[in-house]
């Protein structure tokens, strides 16, 4: 029996087309008159990027990303009204209903009925824990863990804390930041499936595994099943 340890945004569900929404209309709203749309959104991700560090993730980390993207891009001071409608963009990622990736509660009834399943995401817990909740899968996991950020530290850590051990625990996931290049660090196996719209922020070079290590690259969620 493997342990297979999921990550949820992007790999479970839908996530980051809502927020490439967002920020397509926020820099619409802006209507930079010097920078063109690509150039502002590279201000943007490094204001994400400085964010993150102070304020985590999540909807209200990303609010308050987007009126510091504006303080700092506008020549004119946000008002009230500015920054109702700024907020807004962030609001409306909210009132998304959870959208499960093609082939994910097939996938998992299967593979929960050979293997020990748990959700290991990062981000806001109260967010994160409501997602799971309202995406109908939670019942195939043994637990659902969230972690302030995906390191091969905090990798080590929960597999101690849930006791976990052996050369048969694998991360799975769509992000070579948070589930690959850590996972393997920390050194689990793992099942890449990557997303057309991974964040930006996410990506990074994949590593190769150490010899003892299995990485895998699948092309969608249902090819676990060719694995486990």
């Amino acid at each position: 029996m493997a342990t297979l340890l999921f990550d949820a945004d992007d790999t479970l569900w839908e996530n980051n087309i809502y927020f490439e929404r967002a920020l397509a209309d926020f820099i619409s709203f802006l209507e930079h008159k010097e920078l063109s749309a690509a150039e502002v959104r590279i201000i943007i991700d490094d204001v994400e990027r400085e964010n993150i560090s102070l304020n985590g993730y999540g909807l209200k980390s990303f609010t308050k990303a987007l009126v510091a993207a504006f303080e700092k891009l506008s020549v004119e001071p946000i008002t009230e009204a500015m920054h109702t409608t700024i907020t807004g963009f962030a609001q409306r990622i909210a009132e998304e209903p959870i959208r499960l990736i093609d082939g994910v509660p097939a996938t998992l009834a299967s593979l929960c009925e050979r293997h020990a399943l748990y959700v290991v995401t990062k981000g806001d817990p109260d967010e994160q824990h409501r997602k799971v909740k309202s995406s109908g899968i939670e019942h195939y996991f043994r637990a659902i863990e969230v972690l302030p950020e995906k390191t091969a530290a905090a990798y080590r850590f929960l597999l101690e804390s849930r006791h976990l051990s052996g050369d048969d625990i694998w991360m799975i996931g769509n992000s070579p930041k948070s589930d690959v290049n850590p996972a393997l660090e920390a050194g689990l196996n793992s099942a890449f499936i990557p997303h057309q719209t991974t964040w930006v922020l996410e990506e990074q070079e994949i590593n190769r595994p150490r010899p003892t290590q299995r990485l895998l690259e699948l092309r969608k969620f249902e090819d676990l099943l060719l694995h486990f």
